[in-house]
């Protein structure tokens, strides 16, 4: 169930200029414009088809690196344990995290078949923000899904989703956690680093 609504709420990010908004605010309005190049990427018959996955994929990584703050998410999915790293280590660790999670979803973005997708609101505290969604799926209730989202500077990064309350993050973190202490940080490191060959 975690893995089918992870993946819905990526292909809910994707598609969410398909819907009006509720309620938006300047996290939500800067979402917008970055999810149109991936609609237009996901549309585009010259990137369409197996032939053209690189392409594609690569098009698509362009839109995400700037939707995302990547490096704050591997801080938080390695939790306790970025402090001990090394800044060479840290630097390695970043792009490992995202591959993992494009190796996890992407191909389930590229099969989004229109469930409908709405916005329920943006909460705002500071430099931080929560934009809420649902998205209806076929034949269930719908999955509220929340995005948080941190400023950097004029921009509002994602570092965080929320599906049915659980973090992505947090999942990770325990995720990688259970391999450090029953193992070693070089062993997770191994370990992404055979995933992503």
């Amino acid at each position: 169930m975690m893995e089918r609504c992870l993946a819905c709420a990526t292909a809910m990010m994707l598609v969410a200029l398909m819907v009006g908004a509720v309620a938006a605010g300047p996290a939500t309005d800067q979402l917008k414009p970055e999810i149109d190049k991936v609609i237009a990427i996901l549309e585009n018959p010259a990137l369409k088809g197996d032939g053209k996955t690189v392409e594609r994929r690569q098009a698509l990584r362009g839109v995400t690196n700037g939707v995302f703050d990547w490096t704050d998410m591997a801080r938080r999915a390695l939790g306790r344990h970025w402090s001990t790293r090394t800044a060479a280590e840290q630097e390695e660790f970043v792009p490992l995290f995202r591959d993992l999670l494009e190796r996890a979803y992407v191909g389930k973005v590229e099969k989004y078949s229109g469930e409908p997708v709405n916005f329920a609101g943006e909460v705002v505290e500071g430099d931080q923000a929560t934009v809420r969604t649902r998205i209806s799926m076929k034949g269930a209730e719908d999955v509220p899904i929340d995005y948080r989202m941190h400023r950097q500077g004029d921009r509002w990064l994602i570092f965080d989703v929320l599906i049915e309350r659980i973090s992505l993050i947090n999942n990770y973190r325990t995720q990688f956690d259970g391999i450090i202490k029953t193992s070693s940080y070089e062993d997770l490191v191994k370990r992404l680093k055979a995933r992503s060959s």
